[in-house]
C-alpha cells in the first residue's frame, strides 16, 4: 500500500532556527492523521513543506506519489486545504467566490456547494467581506471538500466555528475517511483529534515526541489510582509499591474503623505491575482514571522539555 504522504528527514531552518528536524512521517490512504502541537511546534510549517507553500531545506518528501515541488496543479488538484489563516474579502457572494473556486480545482457535483453550506449553516448569498470568522471559515472548509479530493489537509480547520458546527465538521471528516479519502488534521483543539484521529504525531520543537494512536498515548502516560485493600498492612503496601518504578506519588492510609487501607498513586504507563503488587492484600476496590488525550500530551511536552 503506498502512503498518501510520505516524509524522511524532512527539515526547515529559517537562518540559524530550524522550525523543523528530521520529520520522518507515514500516513497511510484512508485514514485521519492528527498533527498535535502548540503554536510553534512546527505544524504550519509541516503542512505547508507538503503543499510546496515553502522548500525544504533537507529531505524529501511525497504527496500522493509526487514530489510537490514538481506536481505542480495537477496535484494541487488532488487535495482539499484549508489554511489555518484563512483570508477572505471582496464583494462577490461566498456562492459566486466558490463557484470560481471550482472551476479551478475541478469537478464540483451539483448540489454539493449549497449541500456542505447547509450543513454547516453558510448563507451563501452574502457577500465575503460582510461575513464573520466563523463564516469564513465555513467557506474554506466547503471549497476544501467540495471536489472530494483523495486527500484533505487541514490547518486548524475549526478555528472561530461554535461547537454545533465543530460536531458536523467531525461528522464530515469520518464520512471523508469512510469514503475512502485520507485526512491530515493539524490542531491544537484536542478534542477533535480525540474524536477523529485513527494515529496522532505530537509535535514540540520542530521534533516529534510522540506518535501512535490516541488509546496508545493514553495508555503511554499518567493515570490516577485509588485501590481499597483488606488483609494486608499498610506498610506491606507500602513496600510492596515502592519497587514499582510506573508508581509515584503514593499516599497509603488506614481505616481503623473499616480495617481497611487506602491506597492512591499515580501510575505512568502500565498498570499491571501496581495491581500485582496491590495484591499482597485482598482487593476490595479498585479505581483507575483515564487520562485524557490533554493530559497526556502534556505529559510528554513536559517530558521532552526535561529532556533537553
Amino acid at each position: 500500500m503506498t502512503p498518501v504522504i510520505e516524509t524522511r528527514a524532512l527539515s526547515k531552518r529559517y537562518g540559524s532556527h530550524a522550525a523543523l528536524h528530521d520529520l520522518d512521517l507515514v500516513v497511510d490512504p484512508g485514514t485521519v492523521f492528527g498533527l498535535v502541537g502548540p503554536n510553534g511546534a512546527g505544524k504550519t510549517t509541516t503542512l505547508r513543506l507538503l503543499l510546496d507553500i515553502i522548500r525544504p531545506s533537507a529531505g524529501t518528501v511525497r504527496v500522493l506519489g509526487s514530489d510537490p515541488r514538481t506536481g505542480g496543479a495537477a496535484l494541487r488538484r488532488r487535495i482539499g486545504f484549508v489554511p489555518g489563516e484563512l483570508r477572505l474579502d471582496g464583494r462577490t457572494s461566498g456562492r459566486a467566490l466558490l463557484a470560481h473556486l471550482a472551476e479551478i480545482s475541478g469537478p464540483v457535483a451539483p448540489g454539493t456547494i449549497e449541500a456542505l453550506a447547509e450543513r454547516l449553516g453558510l448563507d451563501l448569498g452574502r457577500p465575503v467581506r460582510t461575513l464573520s470568522k466563523g463564516n469564513k471559515q465555513k467557506i474554506g472548509l466547503v471549497q476544501a471538500f467540495m471536489h472530494r479530493p483523495p486527500l484533505l489537509v487541514l490547518d486548524e480547520p475549526t478555528s472561530g466555528l461554535d461547537p454545533l458546527v465543530q460536531r458536523e465538521f467531525l461528522t464530515m471528516v469520518r464520512e471523508a475517511r469512510d469514503a475512502g479519502q485520507t485526512v491530515l488534521l493539524s490542531s491544537h483543539v484536542l478534542s477533535e483529534i480525540q474524536q477523529s484521529a485513527d494515529e496522532v504525531v505530537v509535535l514540540a520543537q520542530g521534533r516529534i515526541v510522540a506518535r501512535g494512536s490516541v488509546e496508545s498515548l493514553r495508555s503511554a502516560s499518567v493515570r490516577r489510582l485509588r485501590a481499597v485493600i483488606v488483609d494486608a498492612s499498610a506498610d506491606t503496601l507500602r513496600a510492596a509499591l515502592e519497587g514499582v518504578p510506573a508508581a509515584t506519588d503514593v499516599a497509603v492510609t488506614t481505616s481503623p474503623s473499616a480495617g481497611a487501607v487506602h491506597v492512591a498513586a499515580t501510575v505512568r504507563g502500565e498498570v499491571d505491575a501496581v495491581v500485582r503488587a496491590l495484591m499482597a492484600g485482598r482487593l476490595l476496590d479498585l479505581t483507575v482514571e483515564e487520562p485524557d488525550l490533554e493530559e497526556s500530551i502534556l505529559d510528554l511536552y513536559s517530558r521532552s522539555e526535561t529532556d533537553r
